[in-house]
């Protein structure tokens, strides 16, 4: 599926995009970056780190191409790859240069993309590879988004930050007895880091979906398709559908994790203040800010103006 290929959507292009690099100067590069996004009205955040860049940004298909233009201009993003989806209206609301020790937080010293990562696998590939009994399958996306959509016979680790995979991995696989990894993420930055990692812990054969889910529900036809559900994503969209097309899912403003049409329907759902995941254990310093998040949506709303709801600092932001 080429960009022209996805479905009509609405207006608004939204280009999920990472690249392992060395950017020495990653910390002067911060304001050219945001000036390029703010003269090209290009929504959503990107960070910067020494080790690369990642981020998910918005905006026309004009605007969305000149900043690629701009990002693809330094020879070292020359390749800079990106997937992209539609909106019908901004799934962001501001625009941000974030700078990181990591693009993505492993939190573990040492380990660099840049320098050692596993095999490819291009989506085409994908159902070969995953269809071998002997693979083991990982998906190294947090719990909620597994939830709600991953491939047949996926391991969920049920991790809640990507902080939690080093200790997963520690605790239940072995290098001498699993010899073949594959593994997956949104976009496939997240896995190529856990692929390094793995690399250092041994592993020999470790391989990751390139470009990641989005790039195969691109890519691949449906009905070929191992993936089952909706694919989570960090904007206000919350899941989008294998033709990427946005989902039904909503998301609880309190938690930040997706809810259904029946989640909706619980008597522990309130709009914008708790939802069934959440109602029993948030902190009351939590779920007072919800609260008051909540009202000023509302009083926006009234005004007949855009809130920009923000994220939970909890949950980070990668693909």
């Amino acid at each position: 599926m080429t960009p022209s290929d996805l479905p009509d959507e609405g207006p608004i292009v939204v280009a999920a995009l990472y690249k392992f690099v060395s950017l020495p100067d990653y910390e002067a590069l911060r304001e050219p970056l945001l000036e390029a996004m703010r003269a090209n009205d290009v929504k959503g955040t990107l960070l910067l780190a020494e080790e690369g860049i990642n981020g998910t940004v918005s905006g026309t298909r004009d605007n969305i191409d000149a900043l690629l233009t701009w990002l693809r201009s330094d020879p070292r993003l020359t390749d800079l790859e990106h997937k992209e989806s539609r909106a019908q209206e901004q799934p962001f609301y501001r625009t941000k240069v974030k700078l990181k020790r990591e693009i993505v937080t492993l939190g573990v010293d040492g380990v660099d993309p840049n320098r050692r990562v596993g095999t490819y696998v291009e989506p085409e590939q994908w159902n070969d590879l995953i269809s071998d009994p002997e693979v083991l399958l990982i998906d190294t996306r947090n719990d909620y988004e597994v939830e709600i959509g991953t491939f047949e016979g996926a391991v969920d680790p049920k991790t809640r930050s990507f902080r939690e995979f080093p200790d997963y991995v520690k605790a239940h696989y072995n290098p001498e007895k699993h010899k073949k990894v594959a593994m997956f993420c949104t976009g496939g930055i997240r896995c190529e880091k856990a692929s390094s990692y793995m690399l250092e812990q041994g592993f020999e054969e470790v391989y990751h979906l390139k470009g990641g889910i989005l790039k195969y529900l691109e890519t691949v036809p449906e009905q070929d398709s191992r993936w089952r559900g909706d694919c989570f994503v960090f904007d206000n969209r919350v899941t989008v559908r294998h033709d990427l097309s946005e989902g039904e899912f909503d998301q609880c403003h309190a938690c930040r994790r997706p809810i259904s049409a029946e989640d909706q329907q619980s008597e522990y759902y309130e709009p914008g203040i708790s939802c069934p995941h959440c109602w029993d254990n948030l902190p009351e310093k939590t779920r007072a800010g919800a609260r008051e998040r909540q009202r000023q949506i509302e009083l926006a709303k009234a005004r007949g103006e855009a809130h920009p709801i923000g994220r939970d600092p909890r949950i980070d932001q990668t693909s």
